[in-house]
């Protein structure tokens, strides 16, 4: 069985294993594709080695098929197409009891601090199993957990129809966010520096804006008739970027943190107060963002086609990170974990 594992050192390596049969509660599943996120960079650069068990396969983003069933599984079956919501929590904590296990206090991500699906056959619990529909292609389905990070932000920013929206950062999550936030019925502006993405921003009918070398709160006080933005989504993970969305804000607008800051940032609190600001944090999903997710997916409200820049054998899996790393014309990268280079 052939597997691309994370070795420290910003290092992927592929290699053979030995299958393991799935034990009781488990499901194995032959993995097709598995995506590669901006999380799974940040493992590559070492910003995760305190959590990741070296070496390690990695991902999150998959789609498959069952191949085996351990004891005790009741409702799924071989050959049925699927994919997983990589969240186990315990149940246990203060979060569990409030009805948040998606951001348990002992959370177990699985991909990062357990075995992910860059591997020929996963083997994991039957409860974060989700069945796909036979129609949604397997490529895309690969989309179907950042799509559920889009639905979840534009949930918790409870965007209604009608209201403006910027998105500072487009690459697949922003775009995804844009698309999310469209189909509930916003005006969305993606600001986004990488003329490649805003390309494929505006081929999916996205206004976006450089800002670079655009004035963008010239631009987006005329869109907004000089009200500012209802909510903004910080995608970039930087400083500027969340200078930028707390200037853009209308008064009691909505900033939505989607990006990982992994540094402390200054946030202007006059603004916060002089204009009745919200803050909100948007971590992972819960299960209904999956259903939703696969639903846009499926009737072609996200279209993932649109989003997948190439698709690469397993055995090529470094590669394929590195391509990302260096950034160009690239959006969404997605792993063939049934193909082998010849």
């Amino acid at each position: 069985m052939r597997s691309a594992l994370y070795a420290g050192n910003s290092t992927i390596v592929v290699e053979d294993r030995p299958p393991i049969a799935p034990g009781p509660g488990q499901v194995q599943i032959a993995v097709a594709y598995t995506g590669i996120c901006g999380t799974d960079l940040h493992i590559l650069h070492g910003a995760m080695d305190h959590r990741v068990h070296t070496p390690q396969p990695i991902g999150h983003e998959m789609s498959g098929r069952i191949a085996a069933l351990g004891p005790g599984v009741e409702d799924l079956t071989v050959g049925q197409p699927v994919t997983v919501m990589p969240l186990d929590w315990c149940g246990t904590c203060p979060a569990c009891h409030a009805g948040h296990s998606h951001i348990c206090h002992r959370l177990n991500f699985i991909g990062i601090d357990t075995a992910g699906a860059m591997q020929q056959r996963w083997n994991v619990a039957a409860k974060v199993v989700v069945a796909l529909p036979p129609e949604l292609p397997l490529s895309y389905a690969a989309l179907v957990e950042p799509t559920a990070v889009a639905v979840h932000d534009v949930r918790r920013a409870g965007l209604q129809s009608g209201e403006s929206a910027v998105v500072i950062g487009g690459g697949p999550v922003g775009v995804l966010i844009g698309l999310v936030a469209r189909s509930a019925g916003a005006q969305v502006t993606i600001l986004e520096l990488d003329a490649h993405r805003r390309a494929v921003a505006e081929g999916l009918g996205l206004r976006t804006l450089d800002p670079a070398k655009q004035d963008v709160a010239a631009e987006v006080d005329a869109w907004t008739s000089h009200a500012g933005v209802a909510v903004a989504f910080e995608v970039s993970g930087s400083a500027s970027g969340v200078d930028t969305a707390v200037q853009l804000l209308a008064v009691r607008g909505r900033l939505v943190v989607v990006g990982l800051h992994n540094q402390r940032r200054e946030v202007d609190l006059f603004r916060f107060f002089w204009r009745e600001l919200t803050m909100i944090g948007a971590r992972v999903y819960e299960r209904r963002d999956y259903d939703t997710a696969i639903d846009l997916l499926t009737r072609g409200i996200v279209p993932a086609d649109a989003l997948i820049s190439r698709i690469e054998p397993l055995d090529n899996a470094a590669a394929a990170f590195d391509a990302l790393r260096r950034g160009g014309n690239v959006m969404k990268v997605l792993i063939d974990c049934q193909e082998a280079t010849a």
